[in-house]
């Protein structure tokens, strides 16, 4: 598998189960409707880990153009190779957003909220407030880029041991389970470009009966917020550790 290929899918997987349990929770007359922020965080945590596991060996399981981005800033990933990975991770999140629109498929005429709707596809504020959406963002974005990097460091790798393809993963689903609990009640923890955008454009153009607009107004925070927090994550921790 090549790495664009490995980042399609993985990317992929993490927004199918990703997109797929706020789907579960918020969408009328499922088996999980109303369960609540602990099963959406839950679940987010545990697709990360799964779409790790499936591809890491295969591209590293970036999965996130904000960290694809943070590595390259600090020269831990190649330039050249930046434009690739983010494209194979758009591409993976729409495919992800349509995967969950075709699993939930009779429950979208039954839910009439639209804004329940969106957020199956993209994150969106508790407040709406510019500034401290994007500075939300941003601190989330810095705290997983940072924390995936201190996991990841070689004082962390016991030689042969199988800890980056063995146990890494399951380290990084609980970096981001800890995101969404600690932080993501204010914007809904994007802290991923492609995993907001893309299915945002997914919803903009599948044929959602009664979706309502997709919000392009707040759209642009989900993905310059994580971007910078993931370049000053990974700043922080080359000039820290």
């Amino acid at each position: 598998m090549t790495p664009f290929v490995a980042e399609v899918l993985g990317t992929a997987i993490l927004i199918t189960l990703g997109d797929g349990v706020v789907a579960n929770v918020v969408l009328n007359r499922t088996k999980g409707n109303n369960s609540g922020w602990i099963v959406i965080t839950t679940g987010w945590a545990m697709a990360v880990t799964l779409a790790v596991y499936c591809v890491n060996s295969f591209s590293g399981a970036h999965l996130n153009p904000a960290v694809t981005i943070g590595l390259a800033s600090i020269g831990k990933f190649s330039w050249a190779l930046v434009p690739g990975y983010l494209a194979a991770q758009m591409i993976g999140a729409f495919i992800g957003a349509v995967v969950v629109w075709l699993a939930y498929l009779p429950h979208w005429g039954a839910t009439a909220d639209q804004g329940a709707k969106l957020a199956v596809f993209s994150t969106g504020p508790a407040i709406r407030n510019t500034f401290a959406n994007l500075v939300t963002e941003i601190i989330g974005t810095v705290v997983l880029v940072l924390g995936v990097l201190a996991v990841l460091r070689p004082e962390n790798l016991v030689p042969n041991s199988g800890f980056e393809k063995g146990f890494a993963p399951f380290l990084v689903g609980l970096i981001v389970w800890s995101i969404g609990l600690s932080l993501g009640g204010s914007t809904g923890y994007a802290i991923n470009p492609a995993r907001d955008l893309g299915p945002r454009i997914a919803h903009a153009i599948l044929p959602i009966s009664g979706k309502g607009d997709s919000d392009w107004g707040y759209a642009w925070i989900p993905v310059i917020g994580p971007i910078i927090g993931g370049v000053l994550g990974a700043m922080l921790f080359n000039c820290c550790w």
